[in-house]
């Protein structure tokens, strides 16, 4: 086991894997460090791995006060477990929640990072105002109703319909992943819905910074997650520095869901990156206006040719 510290909170993380370039990995809500067991075994061979649980998840410590979860506690946190390995640039892999994470540390910290995998990333961010005041109303109720009860409604929540798809492909995993959720304090996962959840910004209000973000981004989402599907889209339109990647008939929890899939795309991706051979998208994919066309006109309009 081995520990990083951020202003006076103890983080936990697994550290493992060969001499190659780190990754970080980081989890999702309903998750913790064991979601990453198969990426860690996978991709240990070539890369020194990182999988950390984030404050409120043991057995990293989990603050009492509210005021402790935030999204820019969720930042310094991962930070400080680079600097707790002695990794100056790694790159992040994260789901949802920690793919919000490593999509801030694109912006605010590309001095540390190699590349960006960003899957099942975008929930709380929906372009529609109804939409998103229901993913607000909806992770309010989820903590009152944790207050209530004292307790985590795990299965519950798995059987979510954007979580339902792990049931149908892997029972066995889905009932880990409900085992898992359940063991999480119910304390911390309603003030980290508060403060993270609905404290965070959403991605759209980052359009600007998103826009000028360098790194090597790999996007990821599953073609039956609605919540984050048009996101993902959105973000590849205004990224130029990302590729994305769409999973058929996929929801959330892709990494459980396709394990074989998603390891795949994240080795070819790192490889790409480490090997120099990643490039941005070309400029001329992108018209000004926004416009495109199947007939592929210049944008302005000039089909006379050379």
């Amino acid at each position: 086991m081995a520990l990083a510290e951020n202003d006076g909170v103890r983080l936990f993380f697994e550290d493992s894997g060969g001499d190659g370039a780190p990754i970080l990995f980081l989890h999702e809500y309903a998750g913790d460090h064991r979601s990453w067991v198969g990426q860690m075994k996978a991709l240990s061979g070539k890369h020194r791995c990182l999988a950390a649980a984030a404050r409120g998840y043991p057995p990293s410590d989990c603050p009492d006060a509210p005021e402790a979860y935030t999204q820019e506690a969720m930042n310094s946190d991962a930070l400080a477990v680079l600097d707790a390995a002695q990794v100056e640039k790694a790159h992040i892999v994260g789901l949802s929640m920690g793919a919000f994470t490593a999509l801030q540390l694109a912006q605010f910290h590309p001095q540390r990072i190699l590349s960006i995998t960003a899957a099942a990333g975008g929930s709380g961010s929906a372009e529609d105002r109804l939409a998103q005041e229901g993913f607000v109303s909806e992770a309010l109720g989820l903590a009152a109703l944790m207050e209530k009860t004292q307790a985590m409604p795990a299965e519950a929540m798995c059987k979510g319909p954007t979580r339902i798809h792990l049931l149908s492909k892997n029972a066995q995993a889905w009932q880990l992943s409900v085992n898992h959720l359940a063991s999480h304090p119910w304390e911390p996962a309603a003030n980290m819905l508060r403060g993270v959840q609905v404290g965070r910004p959403s991605l759209r209000e980052q359009e600007d910074k998103l826009r000028d973000v360098s790194v090597p981004v790999q996007l990821m989402v599953g073609d039956e997650d609605i919540s984050c599907l048009n996101v993902n889209i959105w973000l590849k339109q205004i990224m130029g520095c990302a590729r994305l990647v769409v999973f058929p008939a996929s929801g959330h929890a892709l990494n459980l869901e396709e394990p074989e899939l998603f390891n795949s795309c994240v080795r070819q991706f790192l490889s790409l990156v480490d090997g120099g051979r990643w490039q941005p998208r070309n400029p001329a994919t992108m018209p000004k206006s926004g416009v495109h066309t199947a007939l592929g006109l210049a944008e302005d309009g000039d089909a006379s040719g050379p």
